[in-house]
């Protein structure tokens, strides 16, 4: 933000250098512009947001420093709050769709539909679309287009700081074998994942998701859920039963914006499949990806990427 102090009126004038998504000035505005009013009675300013499809900053005007910087403060707090109550956009992928992974996945399927499906709640409704199976790092709310090539930069700054150190400039080798679940009865199971580990043994792709992660949040760009990237890609998902094209990516935790979410029970295939081997696979990148899309290869369209080599 920057400020200056005009010659004439003697007010503190602070330009806040934010471009604002239409939803986002509206919750700033408020019911009949209410919440900027008690904004501007509360901290004896004067503030002024551009109309909606008008580029521009938000402006705040006011006699006393004081007021004008609390204002600036409980602006960032308002968007702060928008932010959390918003449905992600976007989220940091490593992309597990090449296609020997595709074809196994697919035998997977075949198989536990041969074998389990008359267990309670298995059918097809519940895989992943074998396209777009991914390694979900985080996610992010990207209000505008200034927001995405803020991430695109921060991508490009972290492979400077530490990827290309980690990486010497190579992909990185996977594989992809054995399934869990993510929540406490097998029974009554919602999220069925795969998981990914480097072929070397060594610690590196955990060191890059977690590190990714870190300066991410410290951006503000994403939200703090845990302390350590959970490495997994997820194959079954009962979300996909009521909607086969919410592709939501919280599958870490299984939550669920619908109020009944239908288990599955995944004992059979929990015993049946525990090591089935999905392959290996190189990573090379590390991708911005867009949700609800799909590029050329069915994949989710990428906003940005950091390539390895």
């Amino acid at each position: 933000m920057k400020s200056w102090v005009s010659p004439l009126c003697l007010d503190v004038v602070l330009h806040v250098e934010l471009a604002l998504a239409l939803s986002a000035s509206r919750y700033i505005i408020g019911k009949k512009g209410e919440t900027k009013k008690r904004l501007e009675t509360e901290t004896q300013t004067s503030i002024s947001i551009p109309k909606p499809g008008v580029e521009g900053e938000i402006v705040i005007m006011g006699q006393h420093r004081s007021g004008v910087v609390s204002a600036r403060t409980r602006i960032d707090v308002l968007l702060d709050s928008f932010r959390k109550k918003q449905p992600f956009t976007h989220f940091l992928s490593f992309a597990l769709n090449q296609p020997t992974i595709q074809e196994k996945f697919l035998q997977f399927k075949e198989q536990v539909l041969e074998k389990c499906s008359k267990d309670h709640g298995v059918s097809s409704s519940l895989f992943q679309n074998p396209a777009k199976l991914h390694l979900t790092l985080g996610t992010l709310v990207l209000l505008n287009e200034q927001e995405i090539q803020k991430a695109c930069d921060l991508l490009q700054r972290c492979k400077e700081d530490f990827v290309d150190h980690i990486t010497g400039g190579q992909p990185l080798t996977v594989e992809v074998s054995g399934v869990e679940y993510m929540n406490d009865d097998p029974a009554m199971t919602d999220v069925l994942y795969v998981k990914v580990h480097m072929k070397d043994g060594s610690d590196r792709l955990q060191m890059i998701a977690d590190q990714l992660v870190k300066q991410f949040v410290a951006s503000g760009l994403m939200l703090k859920e845990w302390d350590r990237v959970k490495l997994h890609a997820t194959v079954m998902n009962t979300l996909f039963r009521k909607d086969p094209t919410d592709e939501r990516n919280n599958t870490m935790t299984g939550k669920s914006s619908f109020k009944e979410r239908e288990s599955f029970n995944g004992q059979n295939i929990l015993k049946l499949f525990e090591n089935f081997y999905f392959g290996e696979v190189q990573l090379d990148s590390v991708r911005l990806s867009q949700r609800f899309s799909s590029d050329a290869s069915g994949y989710y369209a990428t906003s940005g990427q950091l390539c390895f080599s």
